[in-house]
């Protein structure tokens, strides 16, 4: 159980009874009860969390009256007639007494914001809310309920950890409230996990953190091994805020960590895109929606001619639109999942769900930022292992609710240092690109800016590739051609012309299947406009691909990709004494 001691609001806390007060851990300043409740349980000096009891996190979740407690009459058993200061059985009467639940867990269904949800919670008022058999038991039948109605699932954690007075009786929930939840993710459940102060030890090990989208909320502390077993064992001081949510959030473990006043909107949010995933489906008000946009070129000839090295400063360009500019331009609803859940929040690459009028897909992209300080924060886009683990995994997610995915490259390449390399880089890439080969949705890639070499690539496995009118794909940096072929630094623009990266070259080539027109002087002229050319791409890029079989589209993309370089490919390339000419 975790040695950082918080107040806790009981139901009784709450009550309107009297004038009470009590003192923030936070800030130490006293606040009023009934100002602490209709702020939420937060207090308002300093956003402290104190923690909820299990009743009143329900009245804050679910829509008024929809709770329908299904626990039933479930007991706890004493397996081991276990005695330490007193027995295991009298400890069991003083929790129901305290807490009023007989087993400290319970399931049932409700709703949030109108979207039915099955629930199952830990009360951390019984015996620190550890998982005992009956807790196990409750989580397990949640599970399989929400399998059995195909129903989404939360699950909200507040525990020290396996009950030790049941032995492995108790380690064995572990495993059978983990496999239940591997039960939803092979038949396509939504399961999310809401990780409540504190969250510890064999609940933390298993079905608290296996949902395919974990929240939390400030300042909770989550970990195995609570902190003072930690200091005790290896002897050293942690780093201050060591096991918090935010510490959690920063090494990839979390997807959010949401304010109280913003947790039900997240829910709500995550409820509504994963309600529009089954079956995916293209509105017809789609295409009045983008019948503004230019449509892409898909004939070389009807591009503007700028020379290869003109083109790489244009898609380097500090203003050019990032991801997440176009996010904001082209979807609805987009609600950004972070980390790899392995070591790391990495910011180079963007990404989660949205709507594409009511259509669901997974967004994501690398993300360069436009300022000295946001590109420093963004590692200009080159994205660590952590970076393409993220993206594969909500790649994942996109195979596992069946909607589609869409990918915004830009990037000089994947970052070339020593601990990428000693994380994994080179397989991190690699899996991007073979699993993203065999993902059986449709997969539609865009070439913003930079399309560096296999940083690129690795999220450019796609049924169509797009290209804006001014951005490069290519094998590796013009400057690094330069300097290894042609032996000379200053050679970049010829290296350039050479590796033939720009748009209507990859076109004659076959690597991008249309070139989405950008304004006079370059995306960042106009991005609105920009946009609104791109959302007409990607919409009729869509249209030929939602609905095809999956076995289908997995066969084309293989034959897309089998095609290149196989001798008898119809490639319609120029002669390069053409090219020199126009470079």
């Amino acid at each position: 159980m975790s040695s950082h001691s918080r107040s806790e609001l009981h139901p009784n806390a709450l009550a309107p009874e009297e004038p009470r007060w009590t003192q923030c851990p936070g800030c130490r300043a006293f606040v009023y009860h009934k100002r602490l409740k209709r702020n939420l349980g937060v207090c308002p000096e300093c956003n402290y969390h104190f923690r909820l009891a299990l009743g009143e996190r329900l009245v804050q979740l679910l829509d008024d009256g929809s709770f329908e407690d299904l626990t039933g009459d479930l007991e706890p058993v004493d397996w081991l007639s276990f005695v330490d200061t007193q027995p295991y059985a009298e400890r069991l009467e003083q929790a129901q007494r305290k807490s009023g639940s007989r087993v400290g867990a319970l399931f049932g269904t409700g709703s949030i914001a109108g979207r039915p949800i099955v629930l199952a919670a830990l009360d951390f008022s019984y015996i620190g809310g550890s998982l005992g058999s009956a807790a196990g038991e409750v989580i397990t039948r949640a599970a399989e309920y929400a399998l059995d109605t195909r129903t989404p699932l939360l699950l909200i954690s507040a525990s020290g950890g396996a009950r030790m007075q049941e032995g492995c009786i108790s380690l064995m929930q572990m495993a059978k409230t983990s496999q239940a939840i591997a039960r939803l993710h092979e038949e396509g459940v939504l399961c999310i996990c809401l990780l409540c102060d504190p969250t510890y030890g064999g609940v933390t090990a298993s079905f608290a953190v296996l949902g395919d989208i974990l929240i939390s909320e400030p300042g909770v502390y989550i970990g195995f091994a609570g902190p003072r077993v930690i200091e005790q064992t290896i002897g050293q001081v942690l780093p201050e805020r060591f096991q918090t949510s935010e510490f959690l959030l920063s090494h990839g473990m979390l997807d959010l960590v949401e304010p109280r006043e913003s947790l039900h909107r997240s829910l709500r949010r995550i409820l509504a895109f994963h309600a529009a995933t089954d079956p995916p489906r293209l509105a017809p008000s789609m295409a009045l929606s983008r019948a503004d946009g230019k449509p892409p070129a898909t004939d070389a000839s009807e591009l503007a001619q700028r020379t290869p090295w003109e083109v790489v400063q244009l898609a380097r360009h500090a203003d050019r639109p990032t991801t997440l500019d176009y996010i904001g331009h082209i979807f609805d609803d987009f609600q950004e999942l972070l980390g790899d859940r392995v070591f790391a929040q990495d910011e180079a690459i963007v990404g989660g769900l949205a709507t594409l009028s009511s259509l669901a897909v997974v967004v994501l992209g690398h993300q360069k930022g436009h300022t000295t300080s946001e590109r420093v924060q963004r590692n200009f886009g080159m994205p660590h292992p952590e970076g393409y683990r993220k993206a594969l995994r909500l790649i994942h997610h996109a195979a596992k609710f069946g909607t589609p995915v869409v990918t915004f490259v830009d990037t000089p390449g994947a970052y070339p240092g020593i601990g990428a390399e000693e994380r994994g880089q080179a397989i991190a890439i690699a899996r991007c690109i073979m699993e993203m080969s065999r993902v059986p949705v449709p997969i539609v890639t865009v070439v913003t800016g930079e399309g560096g070499s296999g940083g690129a690539l690795a999220l450019a496995v796609a049924d169509r590739v797009l290209i804006m009118e001014n951005g490069y794909y290519s094998v590796i940096s013009p400057e690094g051609c330069s300097v290894i072929l042609f032996r000379d630094a200053a050679a970049a623009p010829r290296a350039a012309a050479a590796l033939r990266v720009t748009a209507p070259d990859l076109l004659r080539l076959g690597i991008v299947d249309a070139v989405v027109r950008e304004p006079e002087g370059g995306a960042h002229a106009d991005p609105p406009a920009t946009a609104r050319n791109l959302g007409a791409a990607i919409v009729a890029a869509l249209r030929e691909l939602v609905g095809v079989d999956s076995e289908d589209l997995l066969a084309r993309r293989y034959d897309r990709f089998r095609a290149f370089g196989d001798p008898h490919s119809q490639l319609a390339l120029p002669p390069m004494e053409e090219l020199n000419e126009r470079s």
